[in-house]
């Protein structure tokens, strides 16, 4: 009989994994919001409105790093152009929050300020239903969709794969970074969108609003991390990793490894896509930039510090780079390229699992300081109950 999918769902993460996404989802959802909407400025707990930004800012980039992990650490693909899968998202919904500014920009025009200045007379035929909430939400979601499903269909049919496909991603993103930048494009040329004023109809710089964009990025990430254990522990799950091991046998023991490899490549830039539509609604600007080769890299390192093959580890990962990005950028900008240069090298040498993994083994080895501690009747009765299951094990395979 096939198990129900609730019950499987709910088996795939352990207890303690259920009971810290409660508690994460009573900080983010009631915590944080209290804070900052109930408690005054001067409070020793008040939370401001630059500090929930950047905490939106980071959870955005946590479900980046968990969609990173699932095709790197799960799948051995790496990427190097996730940015552009982001910044589509953030292109797809900051359409719909252009069109929301109306009459209020600097020119009372209907047209976004940008059209009016280099003297365009109506909006392109792929701004239409740009001025609908559900278009645009569909579209942060189809748009990079389906660009990752066309690239990995040709890329992953002709089996290029390794160093070779990272090279590629990153050369897709660097063209399309050029190709944004330029003004007849439509997209705001170097500037991008910006000057957000009103998300369905609310102010999208008041408190609430704030507030519930934030929310709903903590959601997104906590989705994406039921969504992704119950992904890779699934019968999907183990294909993906033996694919990543020795993706020859794969195909020896009858299986398709595109089907598979296009399916968890398309989800992750369709979860990439989503981020960036909450990125952009809290940070209130999207510009090519966002599609840069670094930026692209600089998400293979949160999920090579947190710890690949772990998703939790991404999450970790993403939190660590972009919270000490914040602090050095303020006091030592100059250096921080060299930081993260470091970082990334030292992981590399030193912790090659991640923070996760350096975490697992310190309580491998605090588990076994403890077991030498035991005391020495313990220890016998332990070493005596071994012995006689070993020896009953014995008897059964010799009968």
């Amino acid at each position: 009989m096939r198990t129900p999918f609730t019950v499987r769902l709910f088996q795939s993460m352990p207890r303690t994994g259920w009971i810290a996404l409660a508690v994460f989802a009573a900080i983010t959802w009631i915590g944080i919001p209290v804070a900052h909407l109930v408690l005054p400025e001067g409070h020793a707990l008040h939370v401001s409105a630059y500090t929930l930004t950047l905490l939106g800012k980071i959870l955005c980039y946590m479900v980046v790093a968990v969609a990173m992990d699932l095709i790197w650490g799960y799948a051995g693909i790496l990427s190097l152009g996730h940015g552009l899968f982001f910044a589509l998202g953030g292109y797809a919904f900051g359409m719909y929050l252009m069109r929301q500014i109306g009459r209020d920009g600097s020119y009372g025009s209907d047209l976004p300020d940008f059209m009016v200045f280099l003297d365009w007379k109506e909006l392109p035929w792929y701004w239409a239903g740009s001025d609908s909430f559900l278009w645009a939400a569909f579209l942060a979601m189809a748009l990079p969709g389906v660009v990752a499903f066309i690239f990995g269909w040709f890329a992953f049919r002709s089996r290029i794969k390794g160093v070779y496909f990272s090279i590629i991603t990153q050369a897709l993103t660097y063209a399309a970074m050029l190709y944004f930048y330029r003004n007849e494009t439509g997209f705001g040329g170097t500037n991008g969108f910006t000057n957000f004023k009103r998300i369905l109809g609310y102010d999208i710089t008041a408190p609430e609003t704030r507030v519930m964009l934030f929310a709903l990025s903590a959601a997104l990430l906590i989705a994406c991390l039921v969504l992704g254990r119950y992904l890779v522990t699934s019968r999907l799950g183990r294909i993906l990793t033996a694919i990543r091991d020795a993706e020859s046998r794969v195909m020896f023991i009858g299986y398709n490894p595109l089907h598979y490899k296009l399916f968890i490549w398309t989800l992750s830039a369709v979860l990439c896509g989503m981020a960036g539509a909450l990125y952009v609604s809290q940070i209130g600007v999207i510009n090519p930039s966002e599609m840069s080769p670094a930026n692209s890299i600089e998400i293979a390192v949160w999920a090579a510090v947190g710890g690949r093959g772990t998703l939790i580890g991404a999450v970790l990962g993403a939190g660590i780079v972009n919270l000490a990005k914040s602090y050095f950028t303020v006091t030592v900008p100059e250096y921080w390229p060299f930081f993260l240069g470091f970082l990334f090298i030292a992981v590399t040498l030193y912790l090659p699992d991640g923070v996760v993994g350096l975490w697992r083994k310190l309580m491998t080895r605090k588990a076994g300081d403890s077991a030498e501690a035991a005391p020495q009747p313990a220890r016998a009765a332990v070493e005596g109950k071994t012995g006689e299951i070993s020896d009953t094990a014995t008897k059964g395979a010799s009968a």
